[in-house]
């Protein structure tokens, strides 16, 4: 019986600590609370970032603006001249 009763107390001492802690903790939160409302505490600044900057647009695919351009010589929209000089310049 001895070892029953010191069970007892000793998981009565845990809960009472246990319980006394969990108020402590309550209080302070509460108090935590109650001063950001007043406007009493101080907030800590959060650091802000600047957002990456936009990728760059992608270089339009060369084979692709070819074709284009030739669909165009083609229609006769471009001249023969206008034709070389584009292609010229994306042929680089």
């Amino acid at each position: 019986m001895p070892g029953l009763l010191r069970g007892v107390a000793r998981t009565a001492v845990i809960a009472g600590t246990a319980t006394s802690v969990s108020n402590r903790v309550s209080r302070r939160q509460a108090n935590r609370w109650a001063q950001q409302e007043q406007g009493g505490y101080e907030e800590q600044p959060q650091q802000q970032y600047a957002p990456p900057p936009p990728a760059a647009a992608p270089e339009p695919d060369p084979i692709e603006q070819l074709k284009q351009l030739g669909a165009l010589h083609e229609q006769g929209i471009l001249t023969d001249e206008e034709f070389s000089a584009q292609k010229a310049k994306i042929l680089g």
